[in-house]
């Protein structure tokens, strides 16, 4: 029995679902423990591409029990179509379980969502408009509608009822449009009818799976830096990406998680503002978009780019306590001359000493690189450490040894198999 974690070590779009996918095979329990349908993670196997928003990745293979942890927040429209879209594919979503406990989103936390980024103005924060934060919000001030009321649907008409009347008198006075009430319930109860099968005590399930000694996956959402704690606040997420959040959004306490892993790029994307320390504008930053096709999987908006940052990494190490980390997308630096790594930061002229805990002294920093050689050979078909360059090879070693974390998992291409194990032993020639 295992209980593996998987989170984005950067801003997230990191390859998570592909990591997530490879671990699968091995996993009988697949479970997301934050986050809503702002995430967006892509699987490619052959020709076929799924995007995921909701679901766990592990829905691709039949022996996997996908589940929504706690931590989530559903949008039951999205959830269906996406439903709808993988059965169409001939995915079976039928032992898909969704806790009881999750919160759920409604269209009065959509339109909050676009006031608020309004009245921002140009110091918005970037977010996909989906009700993530507001539905977070009801959350906290303890006025959220949870999966479980979809159990009693006399009872959860009368709330939906209350919540939208409530909501849209404010929305109103906010400057927004009214809600359509009685049609906000009568297409809500609709989609209740439809949860309830898949509703249930995922805690007990996660449990029960454990006690079993069979292993279990939790599927991180968004990233590190992205988290609402640890983030570069005000510009992150509004749930906690991070391995303490796996526990607190899975109901899996802390002493049970055997693996941490972290997931970075060979390089570093962003979307959305905030301050961005290897950010590379011009020939070099086009490049890594259109090559890693750096496109958003939900909102389709171009990410920013720069080159891989092992001063944050140190810091996802320290915040996740990872052991280990997945380093993707290595085959999009396959054409590049040369290639950086960024080793420390610096604030007019002198060595900052760690992670600025603060987002507007990390805005100040410029970063230091260490710079090698390209490879300029094509790494999709490398199934092997022998397979590599050694100039490829030597990015690899510098990027472990600048983040003080051992590689296992190294990417070399979009497609499922496209991946090889990095271990020690690889570094000194041995095999891995």
């Amino acid at each position: 029995m295992s209980v593996t974690v998987v989170v984005g070590a950067q801003w997230g779009d990191e390859g998570k679902a592909k990591v997530i996918d490879l671990l699968a095979r091995e996993n009988s329990v697949v479970a997301r423990y934050q986050g809503g349908h702002n995430a967006g993670h892509t699987v490619v196997v052959g020709t076929e591409k799924y995007a995921l928003q909701l679901i766990p990745s592990g829905v691709l293979y039949d022996h996997v029990t996908p589940v929504i942890g706690n931590g989530v927040v559903v949008d039951m429209p999205t959830l269906f179509a996406e439903i709808d879209r993988l059965e169409s594919r001939g995915v079976s979503c039928a032992k898909l379980k969704i806790s009881s406990q999750a919160q759920l989103i409604f269209p009065w936390h959509q339109s909050w969502d676009a006031i608020s980024e309004g009245n921002l103005g140009d110091n918005k924060i970037g977010t996909t408009l989906k009700g993530i934060g507001p539905a977070y919000a009801d959350k906290a001030r303890r006025v959220g509608i949870r999966v479980g009321a979809c159990v009693d649907l006399e009872s959860f008409a009368e709330q939906v009822r209350e919540r939208a009347t409530a909501e849209s008198v404010n929305v109103v006075h906010a400057g927004g449009d009214a809600l359509d009430i009685e049609q906000i319930v009568s297409d809500f109860v609709e989609y209740a009818k439809r949860l309830q099968p898949y509703i249930g005590d995922t805690v007990g399930l996660l449990h029960d799976a454990v006690d079993a000694g069979q292993d279990v996956l939790l599927e991180g959402a968004q990233a590190t830096f992205l988290d609402l704690d640890h983030g570069t606040y005000p510009f992150v997420t509004s749930s906690n990406p991070t391995a303490g959040g796996a526990s607190v959004g899975s109901g899996i306490g802390p002493r049970l998680l055997d693996r941490i892993i972290g997931i970075t790029k060979a390089y570093t994307t962003r979307v959305g503002s905030g301050p961005f320390p290897t950010e590379t504008l011009g020939e070099i930053g086009e490049k890594l978009v259109d090559i890693g096709r750096e496109f958003g999987t939900v909102t389709g908006r171009r990410r920013r780019t720069g080159w891989v940052d092992c001063v944050m990494l140190r810091h996802a190490g320290r915040i996740n306590s990872l052991t280990e980390l997945a380093l993707t997308k290595l085959d999009v630096l396959d054409t590049f001359d040369e290639v950086k790594v960024c080793t420390g930061y610096r604030i007019n002229g002198e060595p900052v000493h760690g992670y600025p805990d603060r987002s507007d002294v990390l805005g100040q920093v410029v970063a230091d690189y260490i710079t090698l050689p390209g490879w300029k050979t094509e790494l999709r078909n490398c199934r092997s450490v022998n397979d590599l360059p050694a100039e490829a090879k030597a990015f690899i070693t510098a990027v472990e040894r600048e983040s003080g974390i051992p590689i296992r998992i190294i990417g070399v291409g979009p497609e499922r198999d496209d991946v090889l194990d990095w271990t020690p032993a690889s570094i000194f020639g041995g095999t891995a």
